[in-house]
């Protein structure tokens, strides 16, 4: 177990960092950048302070080359999502650490009817095309987070937007893509509101997170990653 959490926080600290919108930006990772965006790492792995500790050890260990040459990676990854999906909006976030990631924004009222979570055949078009990026790339790893807004109470919501996100995740599986690259894939209700409304269309999306695998860390480390 101890082995899996470590691994689980490698991959999630240098997704994070890594999924940068420029070398500059990658080019930041390195033992001060690293052990910074522990407390995300701790966050992720287990929201304690022994997750926070994993995370800014191997954070420490990350050589900036690498980071360099994963921000550069995601760079691209990024321009393809932009050309290729239509109806997703795909945007340079900023973590606590002030360093950037990549987030691909679905919005739920195009993929789904009202309080269902069944795809909406309108919106597979733009799921296929996102699916022909991941499989190009299959070193890339994936989060889907999927929200609601406040209406119904948590007791309907967690499990109607984790329900979104699951059918979000079969579907590009559907289309060949990798159950692997799955990292993570939950429900998350009414948090996170984009808007401060308990009726608000905008609150109900679905966000795909694209990261840095294990395998491209080693290309980057080996100076092969393109």
């Amino acid at each position: 177990m101890k082995k899996m959490k470590l691994t689980v926080a490698a991959l999630c600290l240098l997704s994070l960092v890594s999924c940068g919108t420029n070398q500059g930006n990658g080019a930041l990772i390195g033992a001060g950048g690293g052990a910074l965006l522990g407390g995300i790492v701790g966050n992720i792995i287990g929201k304690n302070s022994k997750g926070t500790a994993i995370g800014a050890a191997i954070g420490g260990a990350i050589g900036s080359g690498a980071g360099a040459l994963i921000g550069h990676h995601m760079d691209k990854v990024r321009a393809e999502v932009e050309q290729q999906v239509s109806n997703a909006k795909v945007e340079e976030v900023t973590d606590a650490n002030g360093l950037s990631a990549v987030k691909v924004t679905f919005d739920s009222g195009l993929q789904f009817d009202l309080s269902k979570a069944t795809l909406r055949e309108s919106s597979k078009n733009d799921l296929k095309k996102f699916a022909n990026v991941l499989k190009k790339d299959p070193q890339l790893d994936v989060a889907i987070k999927g929200y609601t807004d406040a209406t119904g109470g948590d007791n309907i919501n967690l499990p109607l937007s984790k329900n979104r996100a699951q059918a979000v995740a079969n579907y590009l599986n559907q289309q060949g893509v990798s159950s692997s690259q799955f990292k993570s894939v939950e429900g998350l209700g009414s948090q996170n509101p984009i808007v401060d409304q308990d009726v608000a269309p905008q609150n109900r999306r679905v966000e795909v997170y694209l990261y840095a695998s294990k395998a491209m860390v080693n290309s980057a480390n080996n100076g092969t990653l393109k």
